[in-house]
């Protein structure tokens, strides 16, 4: 049979098309009919590069005997979790009621009116090592529907209050610099000591948390993690980093590559001096993820077809010179609008710095794809695209605090004023919540964690600071405070969940060093001691430029360059300049 996924636009949720599985799209047809039928929603969360989900998907989604049950007593669901994050943030929230193993697939049984009463993860299609089988599940969830309602509703009212008790949070005062250092320290006290990093296995890249520890002067323990992921099997030979290893010491990878952790490891790596291993993932976004029109897909799969199998890594096991005759794996080319943000302010960051310029061409053109595609009939950005085609999914908080930081960037790498007023545009855009979860009212913890890419609060955090960095006006540093103030209190408590956060407190807490360079060579030894010193923020425009930066209402451009024929390199902290310099030799390297 064909479900309703074939016309969707997700690679994961077209993957499931041909399933015999009466799949419905995440929307309120699915609960519609399920309060026709009065039977359970079995909701599947997964995303196309999980290795998890493919094997749940053919031992049990593809199994007719399967999916006759699920069709007879559910309606059944499928959600891809990058398409749609909060959703799966509102029934991840949820799961962890019932269990602590919470990762994907998710699978969640949920009333009509879309309340969770169990949940669980994978479950396999036939019963081992103490889990029951899939389909085992479904019977025994029948069952407590048909004979035990009063208990299913019971718990399913249990889970929502707990969950509206638990989203709501009283500002706390925002941590000062030797919160910040106490803060570094806890996560210190967490290195493992013998192979870097963090913590047993799996073992994850945590980038947050490391662009923390080196925004607060921790870098020994971010440039030794760096360091033994740089020459462990989480690397491939390409260049690019596998979402995690399964063992203590970076080996057996889950090979996945997302976008999402290569973009924020080239700033990781920038900031430990490792050109070499930014040179490497930039390589692998712009030759591997980098879609026709420009942007950037979301992931590359851990599997793919050898000898007529499917094989989980072993494309990547095998030496580059012997990948020739090979199929590599599939790339999701969902476009996600965040997601991308990263990427673009990434590779900005690393093109000015290592005197790239392909590279910030490369960050151009996923902006202007990102800003032309990703936008809904009214002008609205939307989370995601495919081919050309904008999703209907809503943007999110981070979509639009990671794609608004990443245009600064852009504009401090060019120099272009467009793209600091695109991401001020970006950054006044209206938050859309989910329609479903808003008409159903599904209760969810508030958690603003970063966990492996910022949060929607610390994304639009640091998008206010980078506003205001640029002179944009003190309501943006009022903005950043008020954002992170709601969450401080849960970070300085757990702050190894809270990087993003952390570090966006830390711009907060230090009063911003500014250099402007104004001259006609971009590429002389003036713009060159800039970008190589400690600065938030180094910008090199002609005298045009600072007058169109000036004109659009950033301030710290004002006033600057109105002799156009004299180069001058000007060294403000918190917009306080000193005089003008005109010798390489006198731009300091260090604050």
């Amino acid at each position: 049979m064909t479900n309703r996924l074939a016309d969707t636009l997700s690679p994961y949720l077209r993957a499931h098309a041909d399933n015999p599985v009466d799949w419905y799209p995440w929307g309120e047809a699915a609960f519609a009919e399920a309060r026709r039928r009065d039977v359970p929603v079995m909701i599947s969360i997964g995303y196309s590069t999980c290795h998890w989900c493919h094997v749940m998907a053919r031992e049990s989604f593809s199994d007719p005997g399967t999916a006759a049950q699920l069709n007879a007593g559910f309606v059944a669901v499928k959600i891809d979790r990058e398409e749609h994050p909060d959703v799966d943030a509102a029934f991840m929230s949820a799961a962890a009621a019932f269990t602590r193993n919470l990762g994907w697939p998710l699978t969640v049984f949920t009333t009509p009116d879309a309340r969770t009463f169990y949940a669980g993860t994978y479950w396999p299609g036939s019963a081992r090592g103490g889990m029951p089988s899939f389909r085992e599940v479904l019977t025994a969830v029948q069952e407590a529907w048909t004979q035990r309602r009063a208990q299913v509703s019971e718990s399913a009212d249990a889970v929502a209050d707990a969950l509206r008790a638990a989203s709501v949070s009283a500002p706390s005062p925002l941590p000062d610099a030797a919160q910040l250092r106490t803060a570094a320290e806890v996560i210190a006290s967490r290195e493992d000591s013998l192979f870097g990093g963090f913590g047993g296995a799996p073992k994850f890249p945590v980038a947050p948390t490391l662009q923390f520890l080196q925004a607060v002067g921790r870098d020994d323990i971010a440039d030794r993690a760096l360091a033994a992921m740089a020459s462990s099997e989480l690397r491939d030979a390409d260049g690019g980093f596998f979402r995690y290893a399964t063992q203590r010491d970076w080996t057996v990878p889950h090979y996945e590559r997302m976008l999402t952790d290569n973009a924020q490891l080239i700033d990781v790596a920038l900031a430990a001096d490792r050109d070499d291993v930014a040179r490497g993932i930039a390589a692998f976004l712009l030759e591997v993820l980098r879609r026709d029109g420009g942007a950037f897909g979301s992931a590359q799969d851990s599997e793919s077809w050898i000898d007529g199998e499917r094989s989980e890594g072993g494309y990547y096991r095998r030496l580059a010179e012997d990948r020739t005759d090979l199929e590599p794996p599939t790339v999701d080319g969902k476009v996600l609008t965040g997601w991308n943000g990263l990427a673009i302010g990434a590779l900005a960051r690393a093109g000015a710095a290592l005197d790239e310029p392909l590279w910030v061409d490369a960050a151009a053109a996923a902006a202007r794809a990102v800003l032309k595609v990703n936008r809904d009939a009214h002008g609205h950005l939307v989370r995601s695209s495919l081919d050309g085609t904008p999703s209907g999914a809503v943007a999110t908080r981070a979509d639009i605090g990671l794609l608004a930081d990443g245009l600064f960037a852009l504009a401090v790498a060019t120099g272009e004023v467009e793209w600091a007023v695109a991401a001020q545009e970006v950054l006044a855009s209206d938050v859309q919540a989910d329609p479903v979860l808003e008409a159903q009212a599904v209760a969810r913890a508030a958690d603003e964690s970063d966990g492996d890419l910022p949060s929607g609060t610390a994304a639009l955090a640091a998008a206010h600071l980078a506003a205001w960095t640029l002179g944009a006006g003190e309501e943006h540093r009022t903005a950043a405070s008020d954002l992170l103030s709601a969450v401080a209190g849960r970070a300085v408590a757990e702050p190894f969940a809270y990087g993003a956060t952390l570090r966006a407190a830390t711009r907060l807490a230090r009063v911003p060093r500014q250099i402007v360079v104004v001259t006609d060579t971009p590429d002389g030894a003036l713009a060159g001691a800039a970008r190589a010193a400690d600065a938030d923020v180094a910008v090199v425009v002609s005298a045009a430029q600072a007058q169109a930066f000036a004109d659009a209402g950033f301030g710290l451009f004002e006033g600057k360059g109105t002799d156009a024929a004299v180069e001058a390199a000007y060294d403000c902290t918190g917009f306080v300049c000193q005089l003008p310099v005109t010798d390489a030799s006198e731009i300091a390297r260090a604050r």
